[in-house]
């Protein structure tokens, strides 16, 4: 029998160790999305962008063709209204320079990544990504395809690569943990927000310890 500890797997994300990257999230971009509706994908965007401000986490924000298909959603440019936005060319992030820079500045080796479509502009930044050694952690419902064989499939290829498949809200709870530390009171509001029918219990709850 092993003597347990009471300390957390070293695979969890923590503010410390990771990275998020918004990839693409934008209007013209998302009339090709089959596989989640408009609102809920701004709905776990914003969540995602919250939480990645709540705990101070490094974000890059990318977009293409920024004249054609748009800004990023605003959910994401009211979160980080200061923040670079690089506008590339390339369908694969990872094949641009100033993103890559981007990402490397962080100092992070683990990449939470989220963007449409999931199949052309995730999916091909995930494998270089992996290739370049970074531990990518794939948010499933804050990406899109064209159809569900497009996100399916490529969801699978990216996991049978070594990614890792998340929810939004996976990743808020799996950073903040304890209800006891720094963030809970934001993480509350993040849920209440953002997270449907736990959000209202977390509203309930916080009503009857006023």
């Amino acid at each position: 029998m092993t003597n347990a500890t009471a300390t957390p797997s070293e695979q969890l994300l923590t503010r410390e160790n990771c990275a998020i990257t918004f990839i693409d999230h934008q209007p013209e971009m998302v009339l090709g999305i089959n596989t989640i509706d408009t609102v809920s994908l701004k709905n776990n965007v914003a969540g995602l962008a919250k939480t990645a401000d709540t705990y101070d986490i490094p974000t890059v924000l990318s977009t293409i063709g920024r004249e054609h298909n748009g800004p990023l959603f605003e959910e994401i440019r009211d979160v980080f209204p200061d923040e670079e936005v690089i506008d590339r060319t390339t369908m694969n992030s990872w094949e641009d320079e100033a993103y890559v820079e981007a990402v490397e500045a962080t100092d992070r080796d683990r990449l939470v990544m989220a963007g449409l479509w999931t199949e052309v502009c995730v999916c091909f930044a995930a494998l270089s990504a992996l290739e370049a050694d970074y531990d990518v952690y794939v948010v499933a419902d804050a990406c899109g395809g064209r159809s569900t064989a497009d996100h399916e499939h490529a969801l699978e290829r990216m996991v049978n690569a070594g990614a890792t498949p998340v929810t939004w809200a996976q990743v808020l709870y799996e950073i903040q943990r304890d209800w006891a530390a720094d963030g809970a009171r934001e993480a509350h509001q993040i849920s209440i927000d953002h997270a449907g029918d736990f959000g209202m219990a977390v509203q309930y709850g916080d009503f009857l310890e006023e």
